[in-house]
């Protein structure tokens, strides 16, 4: 039996070698995750290593099994029981459980009640945010779209506005902030009007942007190049994390006959559509935590609250088969409507495109996606930090076509003697003092030397 048969188009099943008759939890704990989840196969018979046993009674088994489904788990799920023959008379028992409607589906027993979700490969019991998600989900609602105590009369919206209207070449009315969902009919913001406000009320709506020295955050002399916190409206923290990254990254680049090619250390598409997925698609429900930009030498790290909405591990999967699932669908919406994503939610395959459209790509430069239950991370790495070739190239040829002789021969007497004084450039040379000190600022004004220590006991470093 080929187990890739049996199991379809199903992403989410738990293999089991026995119906455990004294251990009913054990199993039931999958069914009420299958169904809290996208839904899921349970395969009665067949060991974690995918040998295929059977059930000895598989009529007492299915009888059991369906009778133990309707005791303990509450709401009644929608399942299919089968029956297979898989080889030499050996039967498996297959429960299917569908995606659940009516949300959460607990499991009651032991005296206790329980939701539990899908980890990874791991069905575990609901923590109070995923509960709350669940709750929702029943709903058919979601975070952003609660109503708040906030009265959109005593908010701004000049950012959105401003957006809205460059985007669109149209003012935005009044009542396209009700048509889209920011604001019922009382005038009360909903969660997503709040986090698109100027002075966005949610505390928790924060980004944290960090340069950092070096390959991680201990740093050395100085631990951090550059750092900054923002706050207010979700297209605010947008934009200005967006400029954080591009003032803190360099661009080198290379020659071609006619014109020349630059060579960003990270790519501006991807950087933008991992920011946007990581402010549309945080977990809202998750307070004391917020959305991190770190840059390193080798690498850019996004970090986001929450993390794959069906509780799979993103590194788990291949990213160009990844449905669109819309954690805040309000949001989405909206940053749809003002150009800032696609409404076919394809953010994840245009961050691998951009890089792999790079000049200085290579294969180890790939994204690196991971997740586990309370984050998605993206690392994007940067395209210069080990392509010597390309760097050494544009540098060469940058120094090479902006030296002049003098300057050149300047630099070749520095390399020589790092000590070398003012007075004996200009005797070796042959030219004036003031001469000399016309050309030590101009190397130190593009940043070819700087001077090290002081006047008297310093030295010239060559960068």
């Amino acid at each position: 039996m080929n187990l890739s048969e049996l199991l379809g188009e199903t992403t989410e099943y738990d293999k089991k070698r026995e119906v455990e008759m004294r251990k009913p939890k054990s199993w039931l704990k999958s069914v009420s995750a299958f169904a809290n989840g996208n839904g899921g196969m349970l395969i009665f018979g067949i060991t974690d290593d995918n040998a295929v046993v059977g059930l000895d009674d598989i009529k007492t088994a299915s009888e059991y099994v369906s009778q133990k489904i309707k005791e303990r788990i509450d709401p009644f799920p929608e399942i299919i029981l089968q029956i297979h023959n898989a080889e030499q008379g050996k039967m498996l028992l297959i429960v299917n459980v569908m995606k659940g409607q009516e949300t959460p589906y607990y499991y009651k027993g032991d005296g206790s009640i329980e939701a539990f979700v899908r980890i990874g490969n791991e069905s575990v019991a609901a923590n109070a945010a995923e509960l709350k998600r669940l709750v929702l989900r029943g709903k058919n609602s979601s975070v952003d779209s609660l109503v708040t105590d906030y009265e959109f009369k005593d908010y701004s919206f000049s950012k959105l506005r401003e957006r809205y209207k460059e985007w669109n070449h149209i003012s935005m009315s009044d009542k396209s902030f009700e048509s889209f969902d920011i604001v019922d009919e009382k005038g009360r913001l909903t969660n997503a009007g709040a986090l698109l406000a100027d002075n966005c009320p949610i505390r928790h709506s924060r980004l944290f942007c960090t340069h950092w020295n070096g390959l991680d955050k201990s740093g050395g002399q100085v631990d951090a190049l550059d750092s900054a916190e923002y706050s207010g409206s979700l297209i605010m923290l947008l934009n200005e994390g967006f400029s954080f990254v591009k003032r803190n990254m360099k661009k080198l680049w290379k020659k071609t006959e006619n014109s020349r090619i630059e060579m960003p250390d990270f790519c501006e598409r991807s950087v933008f559509e991992s920011l946007v997925n990581a402010l549309i698609h945080r977990d809202y429900l998750v307070n004391g935590s917020e959305v991190h930009i770190d840059i390193f030498d080798d690498r850019l790290v996004i970090y986001s609250p929450g993390g794959m909405p069906d509780g799979t591990n993103i590194q788990e999967r291949e990213i160009s088969t990844i449905p669109s699932t819309r954690r805040n669908p309000v949001l989405a919406d909206i940053f749809g409507r003002l150009g800032y994503m696609e409404r076919q939610g394809s953010g994840l395959n245009k961050i691998c495109e951009a890089y792999e459209n790079a000049v200085n790509y290579t294969e180890e430069m790939e994204p690196e996606f991971y997740s586990d239950r309370v984050l998605f991370m993206v690392t994007l790495k940067n395209l210069n930090y080990k392509n010597k070739a390309f760097k050494n190239e544009a540098l060469n040829r940058a120094l090479n076509r902006a030296l002049n002789e003098k300057e050149e021969k300047v630099l070749a007497l520095i390399e020589e003697n790092p000590h070398i004084t003012q007075n004996e450039i200009k005797e070796q040379l042959k030219i004036a003092r003031s001469h000399v000190q016309k050309i030590m600022k101009s190397l130190s004004d593009r940043e070819i030397i700087a001077r090290v220590g002081s006047k008297k006991s310093g030295y010239w470093k060559i960068k």
